[in-house]
């Protein structure tokens, strides 16, 4: 019974591993894309939004007639400043990355929460377009209040920082001090002979 019972979960596994085998063969690409997005303070107080999207096909076959479309930018909030929020490319290659940036200026002031971008693709054996979406982006604090740093902020930052650090070379040289300058007692010594 115990056999049976080892050769049918053995048969089960096998069987298994090799259908999910035979559909990780399949030739269709696979779609995987980063957004990531950046604020950066202009000194004139305005706040630019840098955005990237990397597409990568991780399949095993070309993705053709790609369209990338970020519209989770609302027109009331930010301004297009360089780039496109949506473009295209005629083609995927499989192991292949394609990049895309733009750079937004931020017009009101609060947390934003991103949507994924959608990337839109067509396999040469479907007809349909198919879909593949990005990562969404952090929340962003737009525009945001930054508090005027107290005055020895700085220098506790250093000190955590780079305190451990600071005391091993001030160790190192005061021990290298001590060897190279002589002692008092060899220099009264000396003055003993002259005499």
């Amino acid at each position: 019974m115990a056999t049976l019972m080892t050769n049918l979960l053995l048969t089960a596994c096998i069987a298994l591993f090799l259908v999910s085998a035979a559909t990780a063969v399949g030739d269709s690409p696979f779609i995987i894309a980063h957004k990531k997005a950046s604020l950066t303070r202009l000194k004139s107080g305005a706040e630019c939004v840098s955005v990237s999207i990397d597409i990568y096909n991780q399949g095993f076959s070309t993705a053709y007639d790609l369209s990338l479309v970020d519209y989770s930018w609302p027109q009331d909030a930010f301004d297009v400043i360089s780039g496109n929020i949506s473009q295209s490319w005629e083609k995927l290659d499989a192991g292949g990355i394609l990049s895309h940036s733009f750079e937004l200026e931020a017009k009101k002031q609060g947390m934003f929460y991103g949507a994924p971008a959608v990337i839109s693709f067509r396999i040469p054996t479907k007809a349909a377009l198919q879909e593949a979406y990005s990562t969404s982006i952090l929340p962003l604090d737009v525009l945001s209040e930054i508090p005027p740093e107290k005055k020895f902020e700085w220098a506790k930052r250093l000190l955590a920082k780079y305190g451990s650090q600071v005391s091993v070379i001030s160790i190192v040289g005061l021990f290298i001090y001590l060897m190279v300058t002589p002692s008092k007692s060899n220099g009264l010594k000396a003055i003993k002979k002259k005499r």
